[in-house]
């Protein structure tokens, strides 16, 4: 299967910044990767280059197409939600559901509908009389009534409370995703989304630093929480971090055989976020 998006030695710099540093990945088709990165570590830098908001040196190819030369043909195939959903404010919801009714080709009304009438936003209503967290999902009314074959989400929950955005993500299962799809979600948010993910992918200062499958993430890492008697040995391994919970040793291991680790007490699959921390110690000091 070809990839549906490919990248090599992608490089942007903005003045003196290395936004993105000879990055490369490949992302299939009908999977769903989670970008997760500290702030400034370049992931809206790869989103829009993705979606060819900004010019990069290397070679990236979205859908077979170039997006510096071809974005025109290659948007007809994407969506995007940006992380702040501004509409304006005299906007009436019936309004905004004509108008992309009108400019995109692959737009269903009737989904966008039927999305809205779980909420309690009305077609006359303005976007000036709507809350935050209103003014976010008339916009996701409107993006997940497109059928495209890249959907693009930059931190796509902000603004809702932890029930809207269960349901957002319960939704776009449920209505949204299927194999001739793909989607690429960022957020801080990683708990909410783990679940969901088919695919992970880490970026720290404009590198990639992890590109696996949540299959080869179960594979590869293991957490430990190590006996007493065992500290030493299990430290022996070269542990990735430890960290104490409950007074006991938790060490997380990179590629470590999982019959050696069991002699040394509980073992278990690092969770998104556990993993996101070990790997990116150092970001933040």
């Amino acid at each position: 299967m070809s990839a549906l998006i490919t990248a090599r030695n992608l490089s942007k710099r903005y003045g003196k910044k290395l936004a993105l540093d000879q990055a490369s990945f490949e992302i299939q088709p009908g999977r769903i990767i989670g970008l997760i990165g500290p702030n400034g570590s370049g992931k809206t830098t790869t989103l829009k280059a993705i979606l060819g908001l900004t010019r990069y040196e290397g070679e990236l190819s979205v859908l077979g197409m170039n997006p510096n030369t071809q974005r025109d043909a290659l948007m007809n195939e994407v969506c995007f939600i940006a992380d702040v959903a501004i509409l304006p404010r005299w906007l009436k919801v019936k309004d905004a559901i004509d108008f992309v009714e009108g400019v995109h080709p692959r737009f269903n009304r009737a989904k966008a509908e039927r999305y809205l009438a779980h909420t309690k936003l009305e077609p006359e209503m303005k976007v000036k009389a709507m809350s935050k967290g209103m003014i976010v999902q008339l916009h996701l009314a409107l993006v997940m009534a497109i059928d495209a074959k890249l959907l693009v989400l930059d931190e796509p929950t902000l603004g809702l409370d932890i029930l809207y955005r269960k349901q957002f993500y319960q939704n776009l299962l449920e209505d949204y995703f299927d194999e001739n799809k793909t989607i690429i979600i960022t957020t801080h948010q990683i708990e909410e989304v783990e679940n969901i993910l088919t695919d992970l992918m880490f970026i720290r200062d404009g590198k990639i630093t992890l590109a696996a499958s949540m299959e080869e993430i179960g594979d590869r890492y293991t957490e430990v929480m190590v006996e007493p008697q065992y500290i030493t040995a299990a430290t022996a391994l070269a542990p990735m971090t430890q960290r104490s919970v409950f007074g006991k040793a938790v060490m997380l291991f990179d590629g470590a055989s999982r019959t050696q680790l069991e002699k040394f007490g509980e073992i278990r699959t690092p969770s998104v976020a556990d993993l996101f921390v070990a790997t990116m110690k150092g970001s933040y000091e």
